[in-house]
């Protein structure tokens, strides 16, 4: 049986790092019919990912990905079959600054800007979710009971792709999306809202009860009908040797596919090569590079800056010190090193305030001096709030989410009707959920009626 190549992408600063905090998700795959990769390839290409069946994004902070990129992994995925899974974070795209769901929305999938909390079924705390609703059955969820979504964002569901883990009845947002899946032509995408329920050595983290059988039936799912062909035939490449990464102690599960130096500390290799073979290309990787040089030459000002800040303000003060205290040497014997400490300590006599005019005196203590006295008509408007405005294309497809979860909901409601029709539910149960429902209604339609006045 041929080993399947991952991919796990390193240039948009993932928080997850299959070398770092996803130590036992890889050795627990390389144990079993995979071989983990750090992906170092940038920017990345339908070319540079041929070697892998699959590419994970875990988490990206505060990166990137390139509309360019965005295009050749969508070739891969639909032309070459490509396993793709993308892993968030709560508050999503916005909350940490990255664009996942401009690569997702190609495969009908949006990272929500919220986190998923459950003050009643949870591992401890409210954002720790413990899930058990998957349905429709999927492979993803084969003899799967539960899993703790830990710190994760819901998902919209958008064209083809569909939820197979769904948030609880009691969770916030409830019945929402939390894992989706897509089967684009060749290839397959599952996306999830939370890459920590794979994290080491956390709870409700990879070695949570039941999270290695999902992640196996899951990393096994998005190896492609297509794919295993291509294995078969002995189409696939092998990944250009990159610095392989191995764990200095012994473990149940076998070496991995990159190795760590003799001191224990990762190494990257960044002699990595890159194909570029048009000149939007090179544009593009030359941007990338700019940007970068450009932060860096941002941070290292604000750090001069701080640095100096400080002299300055210490000469500052000795030169107010030297003029303010050559009238009281003549008075005081205290040494010159001790005059800091002074200015330290409270005055021992306060002058008087001069009197006040007479023209400011208040006949009425109520009434407040400099300011506009206020009417019993006169109403206080609140401040303002600073408007932002989207993009018409952003809020075009908020737009198409929210009425995609408007029919959502409506299916529902007629579900719940139908079920308390047929006495499948008692009176109470159908009331309580129609409420939230209806509620859960109009704040979706609230909210498409703000898009409206917006577009």
């Amino acid at each position: 049986m041929p080993k399947y190549n991952i991919a796990f992408d390193v240039a948009h600063k993932p928080r997850g790092k299959i070398d770092e905090n996803l130590t036992e998700l890889r050795d627990f795959l390389n144990s079993n019919d995979f071989l983990c990769y750090n992906f170092l390839e940038t920017p990345i290409t339908q070319n540079s990912l041929k070697p892998f069946d699959i590419l994970v994004f875990v988490c990206p902070d505060f990166s990137r990905i390139t509309t360019m990129e965005i295009t050749e992994i969508n070739n891969w995925v639909r032309r070459d079959g490509g396993g793709l899974l993308l892993l968030s974070h709560a508050g999503g795209d916005r909350g940490r600054n990255s664009n996942l769901s401009e690569l997702s929305q190609n495969f009908g999938i949006v990272f929500e800007n919220d986190q998923v909390l459950d003050e009643m079924y949870n591992l401890g705390m409210e954002n720790m979710p413990i899930i058990t609703a998957f349905i429709p059955p999927h492979p993803i969820t084969n003899s799967i009971s539960s899993l703790c979504y830990r710190s994760g964002c819901s998902l919209s569901v958008l064209g083809n792709s569909i939820s197979v883990v769904s948030s609880n009845e009691t969770s916030e947002p409830f019945s929402s999306a939390l894992v989706c899946v897509s089967e684009p032509d060749n290839g397959r995408i599952c996306a999830i809202g939370s890459y920590e329920l794979f994290r080491d050595r956390v709870g409700g983290g990879f070695s949570n009860d039941e999270h290695p059988s999902f992640a196996f039936n899951l990393f096994s799912w998005l190896i492609s009908d297509y794919r295993m062909e291509l294995h078969s035939s002995g189409e696939i490449p092998d990944p250009i040797p990159q610095k392989e990464i191995t764990t200095q102690n012994s473990s149940e599960y076998s070496p991995s596919a990159t190795q760590f130096s003799s001191e224990g500390k990762p190494k990257v290799d960044i002699n990595f090569s890159m194909d570029i073979s048009k000149q939007s290309e090179l544009l593009e990787l030359l941007k990338i590079f700019q940007n970068q040089i450009n932060t860096i030459k941002a941070t290292i000002d604000k750090l001069v800056k701080t640095a100096i800040t400080p002299v300055s303000d210490s000469s500052e003060l000795k030169n107010q010190w030297g003029k303010s205290s050559k009238s009281s040497q003549k008075q005081s014997k205290i040494p010159i090193t001790d005059r800091f400490d002074d200015l330290l300590a409270p005055a021992e006599e306060l002058s008087d305030l001069p009197p006040k005019p007479e023209s400011l005196k208040s006949k009425n203590s109520n009434d407040l001096i400099g300011l506009p006295k206020l009417d019993a008509n006169d109403k206080l408007k609140p401040v303002p709030k600073p408007s932002k405005k989207a993009k018409k294309s952003e809020l075009i497809n908020q737009k198409k989410a929210l009425e995609n979860k408007l029919g959502s909901v409506k299916n529902l409601i007629d579900f719940i009707e139908k079920k308390y029709a047929s006495k499948q539910m008692d009176k109470k149960s159908y009331e309580k959920r129609i409420s939230q429902l209806k509620s859960d209604l109009k704040k979706t339609q609230d909210k498409i009626d703000e898009i409206d006045k917006q577009l």
